[in-house]
């Protein structure tokens, strides 16, 4: 699976598809909040309040993205080739978990900044905000980057189908349901229906069920935040 800003596929055994699906939404939620940030009038306290709750919402997707990656997928095949002495794989895999440390500040910087707006909008913050957002989305998008084109090729080469499988688990278990009301919707946005069909295929029927029940009002919710891109 390839998606707009990918910047490689691994091949290998692994059905990364849902990897790919994550970094794309992640992707484009950065630039879709960067813009709304910066076009956003002051005086419309309805869509601060929107995006302080979307931001709120992508943070807490990052965050178990990053946790299931750091807790799951590394340590494994961390342990094995430094076992085996492999110093540039295990160089790249302890890039990845650094990279989530750099990642974190730029984070909590965003959500006092949405939540500074929701509350009392004001200029000089909207401008802080846009550009420590547009900091993330650098940020963010560098780490993705390297990401796909140096680590996911080891995980294809080195990590076994049963520990992917048990990875995908954890990352499923990690949602209540409340939360993957709005983590289906929001991950197929943007995909075209050949994209959406292969992210579904092994998610399972729970979650073509959920897409089906969530999605009017995802959309809904969209439509005030990003009233004004």
């Amino acid at each position: 699976l390839t998606l707009a800003g990918q910047a490689h596929t691994a091949e290998g055994p692994l059905d990364m598809s849902s990897m790919y699906v994550i970094h794309h939404a992640l992707r484009r939620d950065l630039g879709q909040l960067e813009r709304a940030v910066r076009r956003t009038p002051l005086e419309d306290a309805e869509v601060w309040q929107a995006l302080a709750r979307r931001w709120q919402q992508f943070g807490m997707v990052l965050h178990h993205h990053h946790t299931v990656e750091d807790t799951s997928i590394w340590p494994p095949v961390l342990a094995r080739r430094g076992a085996a002495g492999d110093d540039a794989a295990r160089g790249t895999l302890e890039a990845m978990q650094a990279e989530h440390g750099t990642i974190d500040p730029q984070l909590s910087a965003c959500s006092a900044g949405f939540a500074a707006m929701a509350q009392d909008p004001r200029g000089d913050v909207r401008d802080r905000l846009a550009d420590d957002v547009a900091a993330l989305r650098e940020g963010l998008d560098r780490h993705l980057a390297h990401e796909e084109t140096d680590a996911l090729p080891l995980l294809q080469r080195h990590l076994t189908t049963a520990e992917w499988a048990a990875a995908e688990k954890a990352a499923k278990q990690a949602y209540g349901l409340r939360q993957l009301g709005f983590l289906i919707p929001w991950a197929a946005g943007g995909l075209d229906q050949r994209s959406l069909d292969r992210a579904f295929a092994g998610a399972g029927p729970l979650f073509r069920v959920l897409y089906r029940l969530t999605r009017g009002r995802f959309a809904r919710e969209e439509a005030v935040a990003f009233r004004h891109l």
